[in-house]
C-alpha cells in the first residue's frame, strides 16, 4: 500500500517499517529527506537549513490544528498540556460560608470579698470582686484571691467569635490523564508526494 510522504499511521508493533520513522520528535537530515522537508518544514523543529523535526508523539495525543467551536485555537507543531494540575485557591469559585446565629454567655467569677484589694488589675491582682473602700474616686476592686463569689452573666457586652475554615487536604496534584493504550506512531518517509490540487 502506497501512502503519501508525511502520512502518520498507528502501528501494533513496536519498530518503524522500512521508509518510516518512529515519530519520536528526531532531528532529520534536509539533504537527505528533502521532499518530507518540502511537507513538514521546520513546525516541529529543526533549523531549517541542514535539520528538520518530525513530529514527537511520544506519551501524546495529537489535535487537529485550527480553532474548534467554543475552543482555544492550536497551530502546526504547538505542544502543549500536562499529565497532572495541583490546585489551588485561583482555580476554585468564590465562597461564602453563611454563620449561624451563636450565642454566646460569658460568665465571670466575682471575689466575695477582696483581699489585698488594688484599684487597678495587676498580674497578681486579676480577679474581680466586690468593692473594698479605698477611698474616693476609685473602689478597690481587683483581688488576689477568688473566694466563694458565684459566677455572673456578663451583659450588654459585644463578643465577636473569629474563627478559620480549615478544610484538610494533602495538597496532591490531579491527575489529568485519559484512559490510554500506547502503540507506535510512525510517519512515512518514502511514497506518494501530496498534490494541492
Amino acid at each position: 500500500m502506497e501512502v503519501f510522504i508525511g502520512t502518520i499511521q498507528m502501528f501494533g508493533f513496536n519498530f518503524a517499517p522500512r521508509g518510516w520513522a518512529l515519530c519520536n520528535g528526531q532531528m532529520m537530515s534536509v539533504s537527505q529527506n528533502s521532499a518530507l522537508f518540502s511537507l513538514l518544514g521546520t513546525y516541529f523543529g529543526g533549523n531549517g537549513q541542514t535539520t528538520f523535526g518530525i513530529p514527537n508523539l511520544q506519551s501524546r495525543l495529537p489535535v487537529g490544528q485550527g480553532t474548534g467551536l467554543g475552543l482555544t485555537p492550536r497551530v502546526m507543531g504547538e505542544a502543549s498540556g500536562t499529565e497532572s494540575v495541583l490546585i489551588t485557591t485561583t482555580n476554585l469559585p468564590p465562597q461564602k460560608i453563611p454563620s449561624s446565629s451563636l450565642p454566646i454567655t460569658t460568665t465571670i467569677n466575682l471575689a466575695s470579698a477582696p483581699s489585698n484589694a488594688v484599684t487597678a488589675p495587676t498580674t497578681l491582682n486579676s480577679y474581680i470582686g466586690a468593692s473594698a473602700p479605698s477611698g474616693p474616686p476609685s473602689a478597690g476592686i481587683f483581688s488576689d484571691a477568688l473566694g466563694t463569689g458565684t459566677p455572673v452573666p456578663l451583659n450588654g457586652v459585644t463578643t465577636t467569635l473569629k474563627s478559620d475554615l480549615v478544610i484538610p487536604g494533602g495538597g496532591q496534584p490531579i491527575s489529568l490523564m485519559n484512559p490510554f493504550l500506547a502503540v507506535n506512531f510512525s510517519i512515512a518517509l518514502q511514497g506518494i508526494f501530496p498534490s494541492r490540487n
